[in-house]
């Protein structure tokens, strides 16, 4: 089986990192990241205390929408063109392809926003302590917001202005995750973190499985 999923895992990596046609790709949620650190502070004032009580409700809020702005590109466009009746019918389940495409999702957004978080801290005049807590939220979380990406994709695939309806439906299911990412670097936040590496886990293990069931409906 992993013979069969590693080239549908590089080919889905190199897709959502080039993006269409080799424009954008991981690159466009990296500048929308940190175009929100940026303007952020232009918003609120130079205040460094409170820029350092809300940067990470702000950094958080800029790594979700940065997971839902290929929700476009994570499924609608293979089941349009029957590659998942292909697969089907070489024995690759819907369950192992979308948990590919989750993996190939967070590696093509969730790392480069982890990389970015250092010159998003600055900004946002968080501490070296802080920026800590920041890079493990992100590691624990962004897979979770990966999981619900992709789900939210297998369940608006083929349905009219579906990248829409996606963002909407995407949003509310993130919450928790916002709330125990943003909520760790609170003086009283010892528990956020595996509150939200909790959460993550959940979306990890439903994602597969709520996705494959929606693409063989749609198929239905």
């Amino acid at each position: 089986m992993i013979r069969k999923l590693w080239p549908i895992f590089t080919r889905d990596l190199a897709l959502l990192t080039r993006g269409a046609q080799g424009r954008g790709g991981a690159v466009l949620p990296l500048l929308f990241f940190l175009a929100v650190a940026m303007l952020f502070p232009f918003a609120v004032g130079p205040d460094a205390r409170l820029l350092a009580r809300t940067g990470a409700g702000v950094i958080w809020v800029a790594a979700l929408l940065a997971a839902i702005l290929p929700l476009d590109r994570l499924v609608e466009p293979d089941v349009e063109a029957g590659l998942f009746d292909q697969w089907a019918l070489r024995g690759i389940s819907e369950e192992a392809l979308l948990a590919v495409r989750v993996l190939a999702h967070w590696l093509s957004f969730g790392v480069p926003l982890m990389l970015a978080a250092p010159l998003s801290a600055g900004l946002l005049s968080l501490d070296a302590q802080q920026l800590w807590t920041v890079e493990l939220g992100l590691l624990l979380g962004t897979p979770g917001l990966a999981a619900i990406g992709v789900t939210i994709a297998a369940l608006t695939a083929g349905m009219r202005a579906g990248a829409a309806l996606g963002g909407l439906l995407a949003i509310p299911m993130a919450v928790p995750l916002l709330i125990f990412g943003a909520g760790s670097l609170q003086p009283d936040g010892e528990g956020g973190l595996a509150l939200l590496a909790a959460c993550s886990l959940v979306a990890l293990a439903v994602a597969p499985f709520a996705g494959g069931a929606a693409i063989r409906a749609g198929r239905e």
